[in-house]
């Protein structure tokens, strides 16, 4: 069965004057569904067999800032909201949260309340007590992405908006210590299950931020128990969700089985009027989750290596990165000789956005004198993006002007980026501005020193083709490159100390909002998200405007004024999104992409009577 999914519209859930009910619901889907009553919970039988292309770094919900990371997080431990795995578009539904947030008129309160009942995975931390899952856990959590201590890249998304957070923030910078035992204003807990959150000001994406994995509960005796010196948890992820992890080796594998704790959950989701929907609905409908028992998580950074296993049946499920396309895809379907064998495809455009960056507080490529700009701008005019589309994603991505990609609320199809390729007017620019060529072909800087450029990229070998192509654009303008080859955990620790000069950077939607996109260049997030580390006025008084509104139009002029700050200063490029293709073998049931979960393992299946032979 081929599952095919084109780009995918979002609703925002917290437009103005919507209601609760719009945010989401689970309607039983109107098709002759199978009686799957019966299927088993968690059979250690069927196993899920999948492949990480990058290594991951922990699974701290705090501290971890990569997509894999992510993923595990995403299955070990839970949030407040989640997504209707179904649903196009996107809709928030609860989670660990019973039932959807109550909300003041003025968009400034909410009242949400958790389900009783929900424990944590045995721990010795918990010192042999069964440890149901209170509002506090979600309240500590939350105040652990605000310790200076920590230095949680994700302090943003709480950054200013609750209230008296932020006065800790600041006391603990002075003091050198959080205080957990604060009774924060804006965080008011009247009972184990109800918690008030008070807003500074309405957030019109709360419900998004609280469905993100960064939000996870997670239990204070367990950071207390195992926590380095900076406080994170990397190593021991103990939570609430539908898998414990079991096995790790670092960097190699991952083992995680079904948590034999986890409450009753049974698949309830409405299907939409494909046929494929349809078939998944009538196949997982009823089921208790996870029916999964196990899942296996090898990391394979070679690309043919990975193709290689699947092929070999050693993988259940994989992501065909573009790079081996040719070899699966025709016309963005499955060859004949695949559809023979029963694989499934499920295809999407990612809610990506692929930025080139230079960094601003580089002394050569940074600041916001003239020549500066008009050396990152004639480098961007250099680069062609569709030819980097063709050769290192033999197509499988598409071009963007607007810094919000498609399916994520505030893109504008229409947009149109004064960045244009013309290597001819970049190479007038540079001469304009003094950056002479020598003998040799190549530029130095106005003061007559040399110019060069590095490149930082992963080791892996899309890493090493993109340097390729970047090669070939700089050569055209007659700038010397450098090829920074580095692991991809330390290509990130670098960029959040603004410690690299260039690099292709992707950002996969946290959540599928605007917002998530434009504060990648908000000053504030610098050695957050701003990789780039980039700091420009006139864009942080409107980005700070664009918070206070919900999304509509008045929202997305701004947007387009705050994109065309970023053209006419060049601080950094736009990119791509990729195709997203997933391979399933046929034995896996009820699988599509979701747009916005890192993860699909606890709605879908195993036939376990077409395992693979054992070795």
């Amino acid at each position: 069965m081929e599952l095919t999914y084109f780009r995918q519209k979002l609703i925002h859930p917290l437009q103005r004057g919507a209601s609760a009910a719009l945010l989401c619901c689970f309607i039983l889907p109107s098709v002759s569904l199978a009686d799957n009553s019966k299927a088993s919970f968690g059979d250690p039988e069927k196993v899920l067999r999948t492949i990480f292309p990058v290594a991951e770094t922990g699974f701290d919900p705090a501290a971890a800032r990569d997509l894999y990371s992510n993923a595990i997080i995403e299955a070990v431990f839970e949030r407040l909201y989640s997504y209707d795995y179904m649903a196009s578009p996107a809709k928030i539904i609860p989670e660990a949260a019973d039932g959807l947030p109550q909300i003041s008129e003025d968009g400034k309160n909410y009242t949400i309340r958790i389900k009783k009942g929900i424990f944590f995975t045995p721990d010795p931390a918990f010192g042999g007590k069964k440890r149901e899952l209170t509002v506090q856990d979600f309240v500590y959590s939350w105040m652990r992405l605000m310790d200076p201590k920590i230095a949680s890249s994700h302090r943003w998304l709480l950054e200013g908006k609750i209230l008296g957070l932020d006065e800790l923030h600041a006391q603990a910078k002075k003091s050198g210590n959080f205080n957990y035992d604060a009774r924060i204003a804006g965080l008011e807990m009247p009972d184990r299950y109800t918690l008030r959150i008070h807003l500074t000001r309405p957030d019109f994406n709360l419900p998004m931020i609280l469905s993100y994995t960064a939000s996870s509960a997670v239990a204070r005796e367990v950071v207390e128990k195992y926590r380095d010196l900076q406080g994170q948890v990397m190593a021991n992820p103990v939570g609430t969700g539908p898998f414990k992890l079991v096995e790790w080796v670092r960097g190699s594998k991952m083992i995680l089985d079904a948590n034999p704790d986890y409450r009753p959950v049974y698949w309830d989701f409405a299907a939409n009027q494909s046929p494929e929907d349809k078939g998944i609905a009538k196949a997982m409908q009823g089921k208790r989750l996870p029916q999964i028992g196990r899942v296996i998580v090898n990391v394979i950074l070679e690309d043919q290596s990975r193709l290689l296993a699947f092929q070999k049946d050693e993988a259940d499920l994989f992501q065909l990165y573009g790079g081996l396309a040719p070899q699966v895809l025709k016309d963005g379907k499955l060859k004949p000789e695949f559809q023979k064998k029963g694989v499934q495809l499920s295809r999407i455009i990612d809610p990506e956005l692929a930025i080139y960056y230079w960094n601003m507080q580089d002394p050569v490529f940074g600041g916001l004198s003239k020549e500066k700009i008009a050396l990152r701008r004639a480098i961007a005019m250099a680069h062609k993006v569709e030819d980097e589309i063709r050769i290192v994603d033999n197509g499988e991505a598409i071009p963007l002007q607007f810094p919000i990609p498609p399916g994520v609320v505030g893109h504008d199809p229409q947009y149109r980026s004064m960045i244009q390729y013309n290597p001819a007017a970049a190479n007038a620019l540079l001469d304009k501005f003094g950056y002479k060529k020598g003998k040799d072909g190549y530029r130095t800087l106005p003061d007559g020193k040399p110019l060069e450029i590095v490149h930082t990229a992963q080791t892996e070998s899309r890493g090493h083709s993109q340097a390729e192509v970047w090669k070939k654009t700089y050569d055209s303008i007659g700038i010397r490159m450098k090829a920074d080859f580095r692991p991809f955990a330390e290509i990130l620790k670098a960029e959040k100390q603004c410690q690299l000069t260039q690099r292709i950077s992707p950002w996969m939607a946290d959540y599928p909002d605007g917002d998530n996109f434009m504060q990648l260049f908000y000053g504030k997030n610098i050695h957050l998200n701003n990789n780039g580390c980039v700091a420009i006025p006139e864009y942080d008084a409107l980005y700070e405007q664009s918070q206070k509104l919900p999304a509509g139009p008045e929202r997305d002029r701004l947007y387009h004024k705050m994109a065309r700050i970023m053209e006419v200063y060049s601080a950094q490029r736009i990119g791509f999104a990729r195709y997203r293709n997933m391979l399933a073998q046929d034995r896996v049931i009820g699988y599509r992409k979701h747009p916005v979960m890192h993860t699909e393992w606890l709605y879908i299946d195993i036939d376990k009577n077409k395992a693979p032979a054992s070795p």
